[in-house]
């Protein structure tokens, strides 16, 4: 699953360059213009796949290193 969320960073990377859309005119819903609702969507896309990061790919290593670090620096265990 790690290597799933490193490609969809990948791809939200490369969908954000949203070329095709530069000059299109259309509005959605009558106000809101296309472009504005696509990069919502990316928006919405991009906090999904923060989600995924946090719960797939995060180094948990880490925070086992975290919580030992204050008792090693005072001298005391717990």
């Amino acid at each position: 699953m790690r290597y799933t969320v490193y490609g969809l960073v990948v791809l939200l990377i490369i969908i954000h360059q949203d070329n095709w859309l530069w000059d299109d005119k259309r509005l959605i819903w009558g106000f809101m213009p296309i472009t504005l609702l696509y990069q919502a969507g990316i928006s919405v896309a991009a906090s999904i796949v923060w989600f995924l990061a946090t719960k797939y790919a995060w180094p948990h290593h880490l925070e086992e290193v975290a919580k030992e670090a204050p008792a090693q620096e005072t001298g005391e265990t717990e």
